[in-house]
Formats: C-alpha cells, sequence, structure tokens
C-alpha cells in the first residue's frame, strides 16, 4: 500500500488522469458529502468480502479514502488480502480533502 496527500490526488484529478477512488465510509457519510467519481464499498462490505462493484480491478491502481484516513488504511489491509496489488491509501481522507 501506497500513500498520496489529498493535494496530491486533487492534482492528478484535476490533470485528468483516469483514477478508481473507493470511498470506504457508510452511506449516510457519504450522501453528506463525497469526491466526484468515488465509488461507494463501505469498509463493513469490504470486511464481510461484499467487493462486488471493485472485484474486477484487482490489477488496476485504486485510490481508498474514509473521512481521516484511518478505515481507509484498514481497507486497503483486507484488499490486499484479497488479491489487489496496487492500492493507494489517501491520507487525511475528505477532511483533508476539503481543506
Amino acid at each position: 500500500m501506497k500513500n498520496i496527500s489529498a493535494a496530491d490526488l486533487k492534482a492528478k484529478m484535476n490533470a485528468g488522469e483516469k483514477i478508481n477512488l473507493i470511498d470506504v465510509r457508510e452511506p449516510n457519510e457519504f450522501a453528506e458529502s463525497n469526491i466526484p467519481g468515488a465509488i461507494l464499498v463501505p469498509l463493513s462490505k469490504i470486511q464481510m468480502m461484499d467487493i462486488d462493484p471493485i472485484e474486477d480491478m484487482k490489477e488496476e491502481e485504486i485510490f481508498v479514502h474514509c473521512r481521516s484516513g484511518k478505515r481507509s488504511v484498514t481497507a486497503c489491509q483486507f484488499l490486499e488480502g484479497m488479491g489487489f496489488t496496487n492500492l493507494t491509501n489517501v491520507e487525511g481522507g475528505i477532511l483533508a480533502w476539503k481543506e
């Protein structure tokens, strides 16, 4: 697992790079605010191995974020155990994104 700052992620998105962004917060948090283009796959579903929306992305670069960066680290660890090979944690999560 690698790490990226929210500012560097924004720069990649602004440059038009293709970004696979996974939000591991809960649906109510996602409804309040989210990063455009993010796919909601709550950590609770990842822990139950319910990853249908991202199952075919195992070889692709995936950026994972949550509220502050803690759940996304856990999600990355679970996903690595399921065979995902190119995961990047967004440090500071959506709180850093909003700054």
